[in-house]
């Protein structure tokens, strides 16, 4: 099978397309013959040795994909052979790969492999970021920064699905058009307007309640300084490349938080509330409140060069791999 292969840690360049053998699941594992894979923040980061995990090499990114089932391991029950399926983990970026039989779930009626791939990662940390860690409540005012991005879309759907009032801010008119398409109320456009100013503009001075910020860099302490009484900051990521510095005095006078995020491992601490999430999710999506925007569909060869776009932030919602293709 051919593979986007890491053989070490480095520049996004030294990534090959190579053929390599089918892997084979365990005991407990399925193999599947990957239809679509999505592009992540994660997998820029990983490559290079800058993301908290690091595989072992040599190993193929892409975290979430989607796909037929070809192989099940003897103590795998509640799937078979032929059954399509969401996936996340390893190996995405590959004609083929194995999954934990745990990490999967069936691709839901009327959703494509491509919407599929481009699903779990970016919507559940968004839920999770929202529901569980920022406590978004129905009529108060949310700020996504890097809103036209994979989970700032997510974000935006997620919001206002919940009843919130959605601040969109982005670096461009192109991205912040988008973000009206999906339902933002309001918008702002970093580059060219100052993010603490217009936040006091829309919010009649008195602050956002929720910022979800996958962003970092300069915009996470004007987004701090913008925030309500009682205000939460989601920590989502450093997309920018800066982790910010923030004086906790700002935190103070308003009785403001800081809140990580990190979904990944919020699985395993609380696997129901992840079970909820996802049920949620699926029926916000039979409802056509929350899909994925697929800006880009590239095959295995021009996943490095769509990686690269991904991390200098020149990609609006997801791009998706094609294996196949």
């Amino acid at each position: 099978m051919k593979a986007l292969l890491c053989t070490a840690f480095g520049p996004l360049e030294q990534l090959t397309v190579q053929e390599v053998a089918s892997p084979k699941p365990g005991p407990k594992q399925v193999l599947i013959d990957i239809k679509a894979a999505a592009l992540n923040f994660p997998d820029a980061l990983m490559v290079q040795g800058l993301y908290q995990v690091k595989p072992p090499l040599p190993f193929s990114p892409g975290a979430e994909f989607a796909g037929v089932i070809t192989e099940v391991g003897a103590e795998v029950k509640r799937y078979k052979i032929g059954d399509r399926v969401i996936a996340y983990g390893l190996g995405g970026f590959a004609e083929e790969a194995v999954s934990d039989a745990e990490r999967i779930m069936p691709l839901p009626p009327g959703m494509d492999f491509d919407a599929g791939a481009a699903f779990v990662l970016t919507y559940c940390t968004s839920l999770h970021g929202l529901r569980d860690c920022g406590r978004l409540q129905a009529g108060e005012t949310l700020l996504v920064l890097g809103a036209a991005g994979g989970v700032g879309v997510a974000a935006i759907e997620i919001g206002k699905a919940m009843g919130a009032r959605v601040i969109a801010a982005a670096s461009s008119d192109a991205k912040l058009a988008l973000c009206k398409q999906l339902g933002a109320d309001e918008t702002i456009n970093y580059t060219t307007e100052n993010l603490r100013d217009r936040i006091n503009e829309l919010t009649a001075k008195r602050g956002v309640d929720v910022v979800y910020d996958p962003v970092g860099g300069p915009y996470t302490e004007p987004a701090v300084r913008g925030m309500a009484w009682g205000g939460r900051l989601l920590v989502i990521g450093f997309a920018a490349g800066e982790i910010p510095k923030i004086a906790i005095n700002h935190l103070l006078l308003k009785e403001r938080s800081l809140v990580g995020v990190y979904w990944g491992d919020s699985v395993r601490h609380n696997p129901q509330q992840h079970f909820n999430n996802v049920k949620q999710l699926l029926e916000w999506f039979a409802e056509g409140k929350v899909k994925p925007v697929i800006s880009e569909r590239v095959p295995l060869s021009g996943a490095t060069a769509a990686m690269a776009r991904l991390a200098s932030r020149q990609v609006m919602g997801k791009v998706v791999v094609m294996p196949e293709a």
